[in-house]
């Protein structure tokens, strides 16, 4: 695959991601939901990854998140040279995806679609423990032979339990490019600082907690080196990326 159908492929999914999520969002109504309007706007942002998963995911891996990105890089699956590239295609589809929001209705309505805590600390916490997790199911079931094709239903069904368990607290984002888009669109910039820095914090530790528990790698000096050295020297033709089927 060329690196332009990639970088497309990844704005795309992103797009769908966060379009149908926000659209979910709007209508469950008063954000953050309670009861059925929070398994209802759980239920969207899973069900968007998995049509994006579906379209767009062979083509580029269907990270669709920044955070993933990140730790596809540390687990050398993702080129430096990619990983920027991502993250920019990232950004960008969320921003689009919240002018749809903005065209359909308007600002204000946009600003109710972006990630905002009850508690700073606790959605601290939370953003960087679910992190953890969700890039852990996808780090091992994108690899393992025993897990591997039930791949494309354990990653949307992860993220849907984690928008349940915490869309109260944090607004359950795991992913900076979901909160940039409505944040910048809306310009809703409120607690937007935990959710750039906090998932991708939960990308590292979800990868560490791959490294040691599943591949029982505890040389982890060695693989920050390695991926160090990568950000300096990358191949002129990176081939295909191996990450979500």
């Amino acid at each position: 695959m060329g690196k332009t159908q990639k970088y497309l492929a990844e704005a795309m999914g992103t797009f769908a991601l966060v379009v149908i999520g926000s659209f979910a969002i709007v209508s469950a109504g008063e954000f953050p939901a309670q009861g059925a309007g929070l398994v209802s706007i759980a239920l969207g942002f899973g069900l968007a990854l998995l049509a994006g998963l579906y379209a767009f995911g062979e083509v580029s891996g269907g990270h669709f998140n920044p955070a993933v990105s990140l730790a596809m890089f540390l687990d050398r699956r993702l080129p430096m040279n990619d990983l920027i590239g991502y993250w920019v295609a990232q950004f960008l589809g969320a921003i689009g995806a919240s002018l749809v929001v903005l065209i359909a209705y308007d600002d204000t309505t946009v600003a109710e679609t972006t990630t905002q805590a009850s508690d700073v600390w606790a959605a601290i916490v939370v953003e960087v423990v679910m992190t953890a997790l969700f890039v852990a199911v996808i780090l091992q079931s994108t690899k393992s032979e025993r897990v591997r094709g039930t791949a494309l239903i354990a990653i949307p069904l992860t993220l849907a339990a984690i928008h349940v368990a915490i869309i109260p607290i944090s607004g359950s984002s795991v992913n900076p490019a979901r909160s940039f888009g409505p944040a910048l669109v809306g310009t809703e910039f409120t607690d937007y600082w935990i959710y750039l820095v906090f998932p991708p914090l939960g990308a590292i530790l979800g990868w560490i907690l791959h490294r040691v528990i599943v591949e029982g790698d505890t040389n982890l000096r060695d693989d920050f080196d390695a991926a160090r050295r990568s950000t300096m020297r990358q191949p002129a033709d990176a081939g295909p990326t191996e990450t979500q089927p």
